[in-house]
């Protein structure tokens, strides 16, 4: 009986429901109507269970890598995902406005208008205001939309059917599990544990940023997911058309091409990719210059003109030294560094032995985390799609990467180092260790006295 209860298949089971009551009662802690959470007092309370959910999730995540599980904890799993999304879904969002934003863009391309022409607060605008949506709208008075031309279609799809939040929820939502079904797929064509999908699915980052807030970044991670599958089928152009699309809803995910193209099959998903972008465009090209939105502002707005915005950057500030005098040399060398690791990973010898989907994601996954880490956006949503190659090329620093920035969703410090630094230094430290490990695992593999 005590062996029984032990099971590992029990283990996950009792971890899904923890996984459950944690999330559930987070909402609890939150005060309706409150910006944010509510007291300072709340707020303290939230980030402690936002903890205990990731130690969770973390521990759920070593059972299914360190464990042989049954087939049917796959359905634990999918359960659990479910579940825990179908308990945010209802509750308002509370962590971040931007979904406000979303139904708005949907409602005036619904009246037949491009959404890059106007702000919000536009006497242009007028009629379409109502109680529910334009009151919520961050930067409704001096910022047009930011979002690219492939979120604006979502937005403008979803907007036919639904007005509300909860339907622009739903929508996010979908394209996730989309992500999740494309990763399954690839799971069992490389012969992998279907249990892994575990490290996505739980992932509490996600589990907040889209069912609780419905963040766009959902659909970008759906097509990515489908953008992998096809890449993994040998499906080269199709591969580079989600790439595209994808690219056109968060501009990261850019960031990942050269996975697509190593090997060798460098035009196609490049001409296609390149294409697909072009198109989207093109029927928001009226707004002329202001097609690309607030993006150049948004910058200015986070501090990445003056070099403040960079974790990075931010710490050496606190030594006294200047970010912007720095900013220069940071682009520079993280510009260079991305730019090596994209030759090599695009044109280089792959020597080891790792199947195609797992090599694919390995260096999807690198590309991912090194270049949202480069950029170390201080908003928690950013992250979560560093979870998805996760899945098939499980590495220790991109796991805690897709998750660990839920810390983000309450800063007590409002700092651009001290708080990140929770999240960035584990994750250097983690990195560290895994190529330590790489580069002495092949010299203990040798027989003792063998010549190097």
């Amino acid at each position: 009986m005590t062996r029984l209860l032990a099971s590992p298949a029990r283990q996950l089971a009792a971890l899904g429901l923890l996984l459950l009551a944690v999330n559930v009662s987070a909402l609890a802690i939150h005060v309706p109507g409150a910006e944010v959470v509510g007291s300072a007092a709340d707020s303290r309370a939230f980030v402690g269970v936002v903890l205990l959910d990731l130690v969770v999730y973390l521990l759920a995540v070593r059972t299914v890598l360190r464990e042989r599980l049954p087939r049917a904890a796959l359905w634990t799993i999918l359960g659990v995902a479910v579940l825990t999304r179908a308990a945010l879904l209802l509750a308002p969002p509370f962590l971040s406005t931007d979904i406000y934003r979303y139904v708005w863009d949907g409602q005036v391309q619904a009246a037949g208008i491009n959404p890059y022409r106007y702000i919000p607060a536009d006497p242009a605008l007028e009629r379409l205001r109502d109680s529910d949506i334009y009151p919520l709208i961050n930067r409704k008075d001096y910022a047009r939309t930011i979002y690219p031309p492939a979120a604006q279609m979502v937005f403008a799809a979803v907007g036919q059917v639904s007005h509300g939040v909860t339907g622009m929820k739903l929508a996010m939502l979908g394209f996730e599990a989309l992500g999740v079904l494309a990763m399954l797929a690839i799971l069992r064509g490389a012969g992998l544990p279907e249990a892994r999908i575990l490290i996505y699915a739980w992932n509490p980052l996600a589990l907040w940023s889209f069912a609780r807030d419905g963040h766009v970044d959902a659909v970008a991670i759906g097509l990515l997911g489908l953008a992998l599958l096809a890449r993994t089928s040998r499906r080269y152009g199709l591969a580079g058309a989600l790439l595209g699309a994808a690219t056109l809803v968060k501009v990261l995910p850019v960031a990942v091409a050269p996975a697509f193209v190593r090997g060798g099959r460098l035009w196609r998903p490049i001409l296609i990719g390149a294409a697909v972008i072009a198109v989207l465009y093109l029927p928001y090209l009226t707004a002329g210059r202001d097609v690309f939105g607030f993006a150049g502002g948004y910058g200015a707005e986070e501090g990445y003109e003056t070099g403040a915005g960079y974790w990075l950057l931010a710490g050496l500030g606190h030594l006294g030294l200047s970010p912007p005098s720095l900013l220069r040399t940071y682009l520079a060398c993280a510009g260079l560094t991305l730019a090596a690791l994209a030759l090599r990973i695009a044109f280089g010898r792959d020597r080891a032995s790792a199947p195609d989907a797992v090599a694919l994601c390995r260096d999807a996954g690198i590309l991912a985390a090194l270049t949202t880490c480069a950029a170390s956006p201080h908003y928690a949503w950013y992250y979560p799609w560093l979870a998805l190659p996760a899945v098939v090329a499980p590495a220790p620093a991109l796991i805690w990467l897709g998750a660990a920035p839920i810390l983000f969703l309450i800063d007590p410090f409002n700092d651009r180092f001290l708080w990140p630094s929770l999240v960035f230094v584990p994750a250097l430290v983690l990195a560290a260790r895994s190529l330590w490990q790489a580069r002495t695992a092949p010299q203990a593999a040798l027989p003792q006295g063998t010549a190097r």
